[in-house]
């Protein structure tokens, strides 16, 4: 057991009737929590400590733009979501992990070769596995479950992108890295390609420092971006977000962006392959990262061919599967819209004008038209 040293004093005279964590030597404890996490597979571990007083301040402003556009889970939760004590009363810390999901040491180019080819499906890196938030979730139950062999009973709540959680501004206080101009989390070891997730406690462990942040003059993820959805350093407006538009919203994609998506049919990843540090990105070794169904090098055309049931049984287990058929379709039919003009295509389009979702008969229309010279955009 990790135990108070010789040299440490209980805080009041009451203590040894305390739990047997009371007599927890905190900092061995945090030492011991990084190393365990290591075990696990993270590539990082930090504590931060729940003053988010700044970002508070900051997500207040965003949603008063209206940046959050259909998202309106954003504003729902309150001060819930900036203050963790509110969120699962009696938090004193958080611990911050890492994740990597990179499935090879080049998919960066191999990305850019896939976006490049206009019939081709482009999905976003992390989604090309099994559901993150399964095995991030799992992972840090573990760890969880071996703080408390260790400690004894303690108050905890896991959070993998599920529930109110400031994440990367927890992840930036754990000294995990800082936010970057495209509002992600860098690290100077790890790039961006990664999930978070966190453990909230009552545990009173020793917090992390912060890191500085190291984006200097560089422009590149707010430059690159398709729809100019980065307004400024570390500012994003959603609703112009191709990862928004086809994955978060669920009507109609504003005609304007359609074109713009190009053949970004899940996600979008250019902010975070332009970005330098991406070139420190570390592979995973975690074989429910790697790439299924052959969806990192799909065309456009096989994958508007799936029926209902196929669309359920390929992506069984994948974060795709939670935008559901109708999206996903949606989603193609753009990317088919902005894909050469070729009998292929058509036929892919023609063999969905009646599609029984109205929502896809809108999208393959302006797709149709588009080819045939007559669509906006």
């Amino acid at each position: 057991m990790i135990r108070m040293s010789q040299t440490q004093e209980p805080l009041n005279k009451d203590a040894a009737k305390e739990p047997a964590k009371s007599a927890v030597d905190y900092a061995m404890l945090a030492a011991a929590i990084k190393a365990w996490g290591r075990e696990l597979g993270f590539g990082a571990v930090g504590v931060a400590d729940c003053d988010l007083a700044i970002a508070e301040k900051r997500l207040a402003d965003w949603l008063a733009k209206g940046f959050h556009g259909e998202m309106d889970y954003m504003a729902r939760h309150g001060t819930r979501r900036s203050r963790p004590q509110e969120l699962v009363p009696g938090t004193l810390r958080v611990i911050s992990v890492r994740l990597d999901y990179q499935h090879q040491a080049d998919a960066g180019a191999e990305a850019w070769g896939v976006i490049a080819d206009a019939d081709k499906a482009y999905i976003a890196r992390y989604a090309l596995g099994r559901d993150y938030h399964k095995v991030l979730r799992g992972r840090l139950q573990t760890l969880a479950d071996r703080i408390q062999a260790e400690v004894g009973v303690f108050g905890h709540r896991v959070f993998v992108d599920s529930a109110p959680v400031m994440e990367v501004e927890i992840a930036t206080r754990a000294g995990l890295g800082w936010r970057g101009k495209h509002t992600l989390l860098l690290s100077r070891e790890a790039g961006s390609l990664f999930f978070l997730g966190e453990i909230y406690t009552d545990l009173p462990l020793p917090t992390d420092v912060p890191l500085a942040e190291h984006c200097g003059s560089c422009t590149k993820c707010i430059d690159v971006c398709p729809t100019q959805a980065i307004v400024g350093p570390r500012e994003l407006d959603a609703r112009r977000c191709i990862s928004y538009l086809t994955i978060e919203l669920k009507g109609s994609i504003p005609v304007a962006l359609r074109p713009l998506i190009g053949n970004r049919v899940y996600g979008c990843d250019d902010c975070q392959l332009v970005c330098p540090w991406n070139k420190y990105a570390q592979v995973s070794a975690e074989p429910d990262f790697r790439v299924r169904h052959g969806l990192d090098n799909a065309q456009l055309a096989d994958l508007f061919a799936w029926t209902e049931r196929e669309f359920l049984e390929r992506t069984a287990g994948s974060a795709i599967h939670r935008i559901g058929y109708e999206r996903w379709s949606r989603n193609l039919a753009v990317g088919l819209g902005n894909a050469p003009s070729g009998e292929v295509t058509l036929r892919a389009l023609r063999s969905r004008e009646e599609d029984p979702s109205a929502l896809v008969r809108e999208h393959v229309a302006w797709a149709l038209a588009r080819h045939a010279g007559s669509g906006p955009g």
